[in-house]
């Protein structure tokens, strides 16, 4: 597993994740998480209609997740990296996500501010990071004959198919009311902006000028 995020199904904030097992350079490691932050949005946005269990495939890794109770579980692992194993990691985390108390992850409102998860992930990660092991194995060979039934889909058709929905909803919003007066959203933004300011502007001057007016009708009279 080389990255583990968790997060909140309702609004798609993440709320943890483990330490950094990606050993390249800032932007690889970046443009994953950007692209596991951008799972659990589309997670959020399906709701109920989510799958509780999905492989999607990126390059040459996958992102495995597991939604239960309102979280959603998301790690990347590389291709090969056996898949029933990778839900078994994902299903250990959630056993020990479950320990906490449900309203203290509704009061969490900044990303990866769940730190007190962080440390678990990395101890929970430590079991899964050989294969071979005797834990493992016993893992992979339980019911080895029953297939996995998880869904798998490609990350290109999940960003097309978001990019299609977003066309669709800017085509069916109802069109911008622009005033009659200024008869396009520029020039009412224009004229919204600057219309104080002359105003301000205007009446300034009308005081200057009424007040010289003044001045020089006190003087007139004074002579």
């Amino acid at each position: 597993m080389k990255m583990t995020i968790v997060g909140r199904v309702r609004d798609g904030l993440p709320l943890a994740q483990g330490l950094r097992y990606v050993n390249e350079e800032d932007d690889y490691f970046s443009n994953y998480r950007a692209k596991a932050e951008f799972i659990l949005k589309e997670i959020s946005r399906s709701g109920p209609l989510a799958p509780s269990k999905m492989t999607i495939r990126v390059d040459h890794h996958c992102f495995n997740f597991m939604v239960e109770n309102g979280v959603c579980f998301i790690t990347l692992c590389d291709s090969s990296y056996p898949r029933k194993l990778a839900f078994h990691y994902l299903q250990d985390l959630l056993n020990e996500f479950q320990k906490f108390d449900t309203s203290l992850i509704n009061k969490v409102t900044k990303p990866y501010s769940f730190v007190k998860f962080d440390g678990i992930i990395g101890n929970v990660r430590r079991q899964y990071t050989d294969t071979r092991t005797q834990s493992n194995l016993s893992k992979l060979n339980a019911n080895c004959r029953q297939d996995l039934d998880i869904v798998a889909q490609d990350m290109s058709t999940i960003v097309e198919r978001r990019r299609r929905l977003d066309m669709l909803e800017k085509a069916m919003a109802p069109p911008k009311t622009v005033s009659p007066i200024w008869c396009s959203p520029l020039l009412e933004k224009v004229a919204l902006k600057w219309t104080p300011i002359g105003i301000i502007i205007i009446v300034a001057v009308v005081l200057i000028w009424s007040r010289l007016i003044l001045t020089e009708s006190f003087t007139i009279m004074t002579l």
